[in-house]
């Protein structure tokens, strides 16, 4: 077997060390350290040696990717659980490393405790770390996997943690700590990644920004209850890293049977930007990513909520077709006795009471003006009130004991674990996607998996993630063009695992631009921006109160997949025509707008914003001013991840009204300058009033 293996891609080096039959240790995880010879990789490990330290064990303490008790380590193992108290600390011995391109499995068992681990690990070519373990029980009575986690070693000088939090309509909070002894440990228990998902856990150098300073970070792919931790002992080891969280008896393995971890994401880089860009190009290079030419989309909810009016409607549609909307979305209503909230969800149907010809008439309507047709569906979730329910009561997830969870916005979930359950929404949606021209689908998910239980009141949340994954698929697999939006009240489900099997996240419920100005800015640490849904809404957010121009709205709107959510038929006839010139604009630019790279800037100003995306011919950067104070004054504002050695055209982007600024600056005319000028001296900014945003436009010249 190979001892030890490096691995190179993407200017990153992982090294992996097996030797003597022990787990995977990394021996080196970041830059990439250049061709290696055997013997140099030899030297490394000798390096990088633990060593034998007083009032410890006599052997070295050696960290593998899944680290065990039995080696000494005093972490958290890797792997926790037991045979009825029985089994409970492996000693793993290697018996296989088979080598795939760039994906190593290594094989191991524990003959004594009856376990077999499968460790795979994988450096993409974009740089990017993947590794999951499955443990398999091969004893003749029952083990109870307690915790599978995965964890990847960062040296001793990264010493500040970073990841996000956050709530419903106020997603991706960033919050930096010191990294002390012991455990930043991040659980999701919401059956759904979360509103307060860390989305990314980063460890880095001090004071670490969006363009310097080493940086780790991790992401655990999977859509249900989570762990993502950072720990430091005392001894000096520091690893990151994380898996499931499994609820009491979903780990549980039958004799033969096989827990799979999800995967574990790592990416490193010189700041965060560049953390960011290996998952967002290892994204883009996935067959059947999405294109740029993603259709501008108009989602009704705000504009009409139940009231489903089809000369309503229709009308909507004809003014989404006048400004160069060019899909249109029905959201909730359409369905079984669903007039409002608290009833019909899980009867998916279309109701011959609010539409007695079917949805067609509306369906035609905008097929005919050019524009694709969208809808809006929740099917892991059922109200009380509804014919499913009534019929099947036991359907609903629930703990037993007789009880029913806790009602969240007036509805229960469906067990999809329960193959009748599970067919009964499949076959509804099918026969509505067989009946009519539908291009796309938002997937609404809109409350936690509280006391979630399976058919005999055991814990299911495992269990009904893996269902929702498998009927996104087979929706999929039977309409191939079918695109499908990850909604769960806005963010509450954004993770690489569920965007395997989806086109676009819905960032936040709240589209208020000062609030989303944020939430671009740090779900962008995972996602591009092609898969943001990004819309422009109404003068006032329904759901802060704030006011906004268009010009704030649309400004930021921009930097994502392009949307509208605003009752087109209370704007003005001027209000329209701006409308269409930012949607005409983004059009044109939206090439650049979702295929380029982020860029974003470290200001001084806590309230203030500068971001932008660049590809070689052409470069587009917001300056935007938040709520802190009356003005910001942003002096000279850098433009980074230009061509030090090509010369630009510069100007401000102003496709209708321009923002409301004091003083305008020389270079509105319009300025050529060097990259490397425009990265390191920058563009002298006008003062800005709060709640305001200048575009930038920096194009290559010749």
């Amino acid at each position: 077997m190979t001892e030890r293996i490096h691995l190179r891609a993407g200017g990153v080096s992982l090294v992996l060390d097996s030797s003597d039959g022990r787990l995977p240790a990394v021996l080196h995880w970041g830059a990439d350290l250049g061709d290696v010879s055997a013997e140099g990789l030899a030297s490394l490990a000798a390096a990088t040696a633990p060593v034998v330290v007083p009032s410890s064990p006599d052997a070295p303490v050696r960290v593998s990717l899944v680290p065990e008790a039995s080696t000494g380590y005093l972490g958290r193992p890797g792997l926790t659980g037991s045979r009825a108290g029985r089994d409970w600390s492996p000693r793993w011995a290697v018996v296989g490393v088979e080598r795939s391109g760039d994906l190593v499995t290594y094989r191991a068992e524990d003959a004594a405790c009856g376990l077999r681990l499968v460790v795979e690990v994988e450096l993409t070519p974009q740089g990017l770390v993947r590794t999951r373990a499955s443990v398999t029980n091969e004893g003749a009575d029952d083990f109870e996997v307690g915790e599978l986690l995965v964890m990847l070693p960062v040296p001793r000088r990264a010493r500040e943690v970073l990841d996000l939090a956050g709530g419903w309509g106020s997603e991706r909070h960033p919050q930096r700590t010191p990294w002390v002894i012991g455990q930043h440990r991040r659980e999701g228990r919401a059956g759904r990644t979360g509103f307060d998902a860390p989305t990314v856990l980063h460890v880095g150098v001090p004071g670490f920004g969006f363009g310097s300073g080493e940086v780790w970070g991790v992401h655990v792919a999977w859509s249900g209850n989570h762990v993502h931790t950072a720990e430091r002992t005392a001894s000096g080891v520091q690893v990151v890293g994380g898996g499931e969280l499994l609820l009491p008896g979903e780990g549980r393995l039958a004799p033969g049977q096989t827990y799979a971890g999800p995967w574990v994401y790592g990416s490193w880089g010189e700041g965060l930007d560049a953390v960011a860009r290996r998952f967002h190009a290892w994204l883009r290079a996935r067959p059947g990513h999405p294109g740029v030419e993603r259709p501008v989309t108009l989602n009704v909810w705000e504009a009409v909520y139940f009231d489903h009016s089809l000369d309503r409607l229709k009308h909507l549609a004809d003014l989404a077709a006048q400004v160069g909307i060019e899909r249109f979305v029905l959201d909730d209503g359409w369905f079984g006795s669903r007039r409002d909230d608290t009833r019909g969800l899980g009867d998916w149907v279309v109701s011959p009471e609010v539409w007695p010809d079917g949805l067609a008439p509306l369906v035609d309507h905008v097929r005919g003006l050019g524009m694709q047709f969208g809808l809006w569906v929740e099917p892991e979730m059922v109200n009380l009130d509804s014919d499913v329910a009534r019929a099947h009561p036991e359907w609903v997830m629930q703990p037993g004991y007789g009880r029913l969870p806790v009602e969240a916005r007036h509805q229960q979930v469906l067990n999809l674990t329960i193959p009748e359950a599970y067919a009964h929404v499949r076959d509804q949606l099918l026969a509505v996607l067989r009946g009519n021209d539908i291009a796309y689908l938002k997937w609404d998910h809109n409350r936690d998996l509280v006391d979630a239980g399976g058919p005999d009141g055991s814990p299911a949340v495992h269990a009904q993630t893996l269902a929702a994954y498998r009927l996104m698929d087979e929706l999929r697999a039977a309409f191939p063009g079918l695109e499908i939006e990850s909604c769960s009240s806005g963010g509450g489900r954004i993770d690489l695992e569920v965007l395997q099997r989806t086109e676009r996240v819905w960032v936040s419920d709240v589209m208020d631009p000062h609030e989303r100005q944020r939430m671009l800015r740090w779900t962008g640490q995972l996602l591009p921006p092609e898969l943001l849904g990004s819309h422009i809404a109404s003068a006032q957010s329904p759901t802060t109160g704030r006011a906004h121009d268009l010009t704030f709205r649309a400004s930021t709107a921009v930097f994502g997949h392009l949307g509208v959510e605003w009752d087109l038929a209370a704007a003005s006839p001027d209000e329209l025509a701006e409308l269409g010139a930012w949607i005409g604009w983004w059009k044109e630019h939206r090439a650049a707008l979702l295929g380029g790279d982020l860029v974003r800037v470290d200001v001084p100003e806590g309230d203030a914003w500068v971001h932008g995306v660049v590809t070689p011919e052409r470069a587009i950067f917001s300056v935007g001013s938040g709520s802190s104070g009356p003005v910001s004054h942003l002096g000279d504002v850098v433009l980074p991840g230009l061509d030090p050695e090509v010369e630009y055209d510069v100007r401000p982007v102003i496709p209708a009204s321009p923002p409301f600024l004091f003083g305008m600056p020389e270079w509105f005319a319009g300025v050529r300058l060097s990259g490397r000028v425009l990265t390191t001296v920058g563009l002298r900014c006008p003062v800005m009033p709060p709640d305001q945003v200048l575009l930038v436009e920096a194009v290559r010249c010749g």
